[in-house]
Parts: C-alpha cells; structure tokens; sequence
C-alpha cells in the first residue's frame, strides 16, 4: 500500500466509524470516513481507495446497492461488508458480487486486520477474493 492509498470506511453510525478509524490509524493506514454511500460517490471522494469497510444497512442507499453501482460503473475496489444484523441472504449477495469478506459486528480488531490485509492482497497480485470471516 502507498502513502497514496486509502482505506475508505461507510457506516452512517459515526462511533463505528471513529472507532475503525483510530484502529486504523493506530496500525498506519489512511483512512477517510464517509457517513453514507452517496457521500462515498460524490466526484473525487474515492479515487485513492484501494479497500472499502462498508456497513450493509444504513439510511439511504444500503451497502449492496453501493457494491453495485460500483460493479456497474467498473469500479473495481475490494469491499468488507460489516453488519450488526445476522443476514444470511446480505451475506450471501455481498460474497456472490466478489466482497472480500462479511464481519458480524462486533468483530475482532484482528478479524478486521486480517480482512483488510486480504483486500490489499487481491489489489496487488489480483487474487480471488476470500470467503466471508
């Protein structure tokens, strides 16, 4: 990952998104927080992306119309899909369309780490993506 890279986090729960953050931060990635998946697609919001944390429900677009508006604009950018609802049919749709992973909130700073490490693996070397965590 290169100084330029960011990893972008969408969840319209802010202290979710502070707390992935500073977990983050803490480890040495750039981070950017977006409160909403149309705050994500604004122009220039997401150009140096290289992992996508996405909650699967928030108020608006949810995280699987966002995975596929981008699949349909062929933005391609490695997704973990994290959801405090147990969803097997989200689960199942978001792995189908090529997320890296589905975290059942709350999840482990290890089991995030080791998600984003498999988004930034599937960047470089282009590798299948994983099943869910």
């Amino acid at each position: 990952m290169s100084q330029l890279d960011v990893i972008s986090v969408v969840d319209d729960d802010g202290s979710v998104r502070e707390a992935i953050e500073s977990l983050l931060k803490s480890v040495g990635y750039r981070v950017e927080l977006f409160a909403s998946a149309e705050e994500f697609l604004k122009p220039g919001a997401r150009q140096e992306t290289v992992c996508l944390i996405l909650d699967v429900r928030m108020s608006g677009m949810s995280g699987l119309e966002l995975q596929s508006r981008l699949t349909a604009s062929n933005r391609s950018i490695p997704i973990i899909f994290i959801s405090a609802h147990s969803d097997e049919n989200a689960r199942a749709r978001a792995i189908a369309a090529g997320a890296i992973a589905f975290l059942q909130k709350p999840f482990s700073e290890e089991a995030l780490l080791d998600a984003i490490n498999a988004c930034l693996d599937s960047t470089v070397d282009g590798a299948e993506p994983e099943q869910s965590v």
